[in-house]
């Protein structure tokens, strides 16, 4: 039985030869002409329907607070872990930075971001121009048309303005913000920690301009988070060293007038009220001093834990689209109207 199909499947496998299936397809030339030409025309029509958009890569590498941890830290990273970010005390770690840039409070501070095209006809906020400056493919702005027709509009739903508020948006400024955020791709490498921002736009220079606003604002960002505790500790320090001044030249003016009063006293109890007031002015003198120390040191700390970022790579005003790719598109379509034309005239001449 099995010889037998064996037979079968080589008296068949002969059959489909390649000069009879080439003229097999010979025969239907005539449905070429009309297959491919159609996708042809199809294919492009419908890609060039799609905007083209621009995109700008940023690459910077943060500081790390974290302890050198030598061979070990090698032996992780070539595991693809990071052990660094193991033993950071930091609550934000480079791992978590896609989440906070697709945060809505920091969407939303990208809203009033001023941005030109590279026309130069268009200079207003960011979340003007996508809410009205963007092109759209035409059944998209069908679809929307009949959404529109369909649905109850309330009229709050088409308010929305650059100062939103995270806490309570408009469906508007929702719609923004998902928006920013579908344009907008961050990277961790985790083995180096280096931080990539990649932005795509329908324009090359607001591609690039937001590119580098998201890389100042996330710079910000964690400048902010990691200095925090230290600028707090900075102002009570400066507030300790306020009131230590006010006590301490309160102190010497008290000392200051009794002395003028009683420049020419001899009895002792006037000598040991002097060197009271005298005792005192210098205690609260070395108050004030101690309390400049601390806010000096303070002060220190700020710079101490801004974290230094280095730059790999900045934005740049790309110069050819990044997509869609139409002669991809269009060659990807021909070849399938190509199999599904040969497929069919090879069946009709068996």
């Amino acid at each position: 039985m099995e010889k037998e199909t064996t037979e079968n499947k080589g008296i068949y496998l002969r059959e489909i030869n390649i000069p009879d299936l080439v003229s097999k397809l010979k025969k239907g030339w005539k449905y070429y002409l009309i297959s491919l030409p159609l996708t042809f025309i199809v294919s492009a029509f419908i890609i060039f329907s799609v905007p083209r958009y621009y995109r700008c890569e940023v690459k910077l590498a943060p500081e790390s607070s974290s302890p050198n941890v030598g061979n070990l830290g090698a032996l992780a990273s070539f595991m693809g872990m990071n052990i660094a970010n193991m033993t950071n005390n930091d609550a934000i770690i480079p791992e978590l930075y896609p989440d906070l840039v697709n945060s809505t409070d920091f969407l939303v501070s990208l809203f009033p971001i001023k941005v030109v095209s590279i026309d130069s006809q268009t200079n207003t906020t960011y979340f003007n121009y996508l809410n009205t400056k963007q092109k759209k493919a035409w059944w998209n702005e069908l679809s929307a048309w009949i959404s529109t027709k369909i649905k109850s509009n309330r009229k709050e739903d088409n308010i929305g303005s650059e100062k939103a508020n995270p806490f309570r948006m408009t469906k508007k400024e929702k719609a923004i913000a998902k928006k920013i955020s579908s344009n907008i791709t961050t990277n961790i490498d985790k083995k180096t920690d280096v931080i990539s921002i990649v932005v795509d736009d329908q324009d090359p220079l607001i591609a690039a301009t937001l590119a580098d606003s998201v890389r100042v604002k996330l710079q910000q960002f964690i400048t902010n988070y990691r200095t925090k505790k230290a600028k707090i500790d900075y102002e009570y320090a400066k507030k300790l060293n306020a009131q230590a001044k006010i006590l301490y030249q309160k102190a010497q003016a008290k000392y200051a007038s009794y002395c003028d009063a009683n420049e020419d006293a001899t009895l002792q109890s006037f000598i040991s009220k002097r060197d009271e007031l005298e005792n005192d002015m210098q205690l609260q003198f070395n108050n004030y001093q101690q309390t400049t120390a601390q806010m000096q040191a303070a002060k220190a700390k700020i710079q101490e834990r801004t974290p230094a970022f280095t730059i790999l790579q900045n934005a740049s005003v790309p110069t050819t689209p990044a997509g869609p790719k139409r002669m991809i598109f269009v060659a990807i379509w021909l070849f399938i109207a190509f199999i599904a034309t040969s497929v069919y005239v090879y069946k009709k001449n068996i």
